[in-house]
């Protein structure tokens, strides 16, 4: 499990940058460049990643249960997890209803993702992981949402048209996932 404890800081840190030393990381930029610290960003995201799904199948191997979920909360996953895709997609999308009624669709995103998948794994490695991710989006939620209403920011007006590209890109996200990448990175297919 350590190797799964020492991505999800490395993740969850660089991730949290902007979160509590916005100051230094706007100095960095400043210092570095634009380019160079989205290098950094990337190579040490994507090692943090690597590691939590190294760490995390390491982890499956000898499982700490904590509790049993019911058979049919896999299903109550499925349903919030495609609801949390559709989520993330509206951060993408400019124009649509979801991002003007959240602001911060894509941390809300990770937010109900996380919490979904707490209602169905009750091992420790699986509640660690998904604990951690849905306690840093639920304080990047409150920071964003803080530092938007310091800065007056209002989302423009969403359409229709908008909505659904939103909703068609977050559940084809959902199902390649669901359907494929879930069994090829964690070794658990949802959907298949």
């Amino acid at each position: 499990m350590a190797i799964l404890v020492l991505g999800l800081v490395i993740f969850i840190g660089v991730h949290s940058i902007r979160i509590v030393a916005g100051p230094w990381r706007a100095a960095q930029i400043e210092r570095f460049g634009p380019q160079a610290w989205r290098g950094a960003f990337a190579v040490l995201s994507i090692a943090g990643f690597v590691l939590i799904v190294y760490g995390y199948g390491l982890s499956r191997r000898y499982p700490v249960p904590i509790w049993l979920p019911p058979f049919w909360m896999d299903d109550v996953t499925a349903l919030l997890a495609a609801i949390a895709f559709v989520m993330i997609a509206a951060a993408y999308v400019p124009g649509n209803h979801i991002k003007r009624a959240l602001g911060q669709p894509f941390v809300s995103g990770v937010a109900l993702w996380a919490f979904a998948h707490l209602l169905a794994n009750g091992t420790l490695h699986a509640i660690l992981l998904f604990a951690v991710f849905l306690i840093w989006a639920l304080i990047a939620l409150r920071v964003e949402n803080r530092r938007d209403r310091e800065a007056g920011v209002v989302y423009p007006p969403g359409r229709a048209s908008r909505d659904g590209l939103v909703v068609v890109i977050g559940l084809l996200a959902w199902a390649v996932f669901g359907f494929w990448l879930h069994g090829a990175l964690i070794g658990i297919r949802p959907l298949g």
